[in-house]
């Protein structure tokens, strides 16, 4: 399984310390795993299948996708709880 990231979520991990993004690579790291780990829901309004993770104050917005019999987890957006579903 890979993970992929948006030049936003790339963005959001530029501006934070190492310790911080440490924290978020080793719990997106956990969605490869199966069953995943850690705190997903479903959003609502989105036909897609995307997902939400949680991390303390911080949301990671994904989803799933094969490609090439391969899956891929794509990370849309990261951000803070009160921001990101702006």
């Amino acid at each position: 399984m890979k993970v992929k990231y948006s030049k936003d979520a790339l963005k959001f991990l530029a501006k934070l310390d190492g310790k911080s993004v440490t924290r978020i690579r080793n719990a997106v790291s956990g969605l490869t795993e199966n069953p995943q780990v850690g705190d997903v829901t479903a959003l609502q309004g989105y036909s897609d299948g995307r997902k939400r993770l949680r991390i303390g104050s911080w949301r990671i917005i994904f989803k799933k996708d094969a490609e090439n019999a391969v899956e891929i987890i794509y990370v849309i957006d990261i951000g803070n709880r009160g921001d990101i579903y702006k």
